[in-house]
C-alpha cells in the first residue's frame, strides 16, 4: 500500500500523468448531448506532516439540490475562461479568496460527468498552509480538510450500486463516513476516490 503522506510534488504530478477513466454519476448513455463544461480546484495542503485536502460545504439555497453538500472549490466555464485550468483558479478565488499566484497547479484527472449534465474536469494543486481563505457566504458555508490517508482507508467509505429505469448499466455512488461533522459523497466522493486510485496506482479496483 502506498504511504499516501510520503509523496512528493514529483511524485502526485507523474502519478497525475497516467490519466484515469472517465467518471460518471449516472450511466453514460443516460448523458444528454447539451452537457455544459465546468472544473473544480483539488487543493493540497500540508498539514503536521500529513497531507490534505480542502473542501467546502456549500451554502444553503432554497431550491438548489447541491446547496449544503460538501464539495470543492468550482464552477462552470465562462465565455471568457481561457481554459479550463482557468475556470478552476478563477472560482476559487472567488468562492474561498484562494489567489491563484498562491497556488502551484500540479496536474488534473479525466473528466467527471455529473447528474446535473455538467462535465467537470478536476485540477490538483498544492496550496501552502494555513492560508487566510476569505469565504463568499453567499456560495460557501464552510471550509476544512480531511487526512488524504483517511480518504484513502477503505474502511472510511462504501459503494452503493444505483440503478435507472432507462439503464441496463448499474453505476456506483460513493459514501464517506461522518468526518468532523461533514458527509461526503456523490461526485465530490467518486472524484475524490479516482485521484487516491491514480495516487495509490490502483485504478478500476471496485
Amino acid at each position: 500500500m502506498t504511504d499516501l503522506d510520503q509523496l512528493s510534488l514529483d511524485d502526485i504530478r507523474q502519478r497525475l500523468s497516467k490519466q484515469p477513466d472517465t467518471t460518471y454519476d449516472v450511466p453514460p448513455e443516460m448523458l444528454q448531448g447539451d452537457t455544459r463544461e465546468a472544473a473544480v480546484l483539488i487543493p493540497f495542503c500540508r498539514i503536521d506532516d500529513a497531507w490534505h485536502i480542502l473542501y467546502i460545504r456549500r451554502a444553503k439555497f432554497e431550491g438548489d439540490l447541491h446547496s449544503g453538500q460538501v464539495a470543492f472549490a468550482g464552477g462552470k466555464r465562462e465565455a471568457g475562461d481561457s481554459s479550463l485550468e482557468y475556470t478552476a483558479l478563477r472560482e476559487a478565488e472567488e468562492e474561498i479568496g484562494l489567489a491563484h499566484q498562491d497556488v502551484k497547479v500540479l496536474g488534473h484527472l479525466n473528466h467527471h460527468h455529473t447528474i446535473s449534465d455538467f462535465i467537470v474536469r478536476p485540477y490538483v494543486a498544492q496550496v501552502h498552509w494555513p492560508y487566510p481563505l476569505t469565504l463568499d457566504e453567499a456560495e460557501v458555508a464552510h471550509a476544512f480538510t480531511m487526512p488524504l490517508a483517511w480518504l484513502a482507508d477503505q474502511s472510511n467509505y462504501r459503494t452503493e450500486q444505483r440503478q435507472h429505469p432507462d439503464s441496463q448499466r448499474p453505476w456506483p455512488v460513493v459514501y464517506y463516513e461522518h468526518y468532523a461533522g461533514e458527509l461526503l459523497w456523490g461526485a465530490t466522493a467518486r472524484m475524490t476516490l479516482s485521484l487516491i486510485e491514480v495516487l495509490t496506482g490502483e485504478q478500476g479496483r471496485r
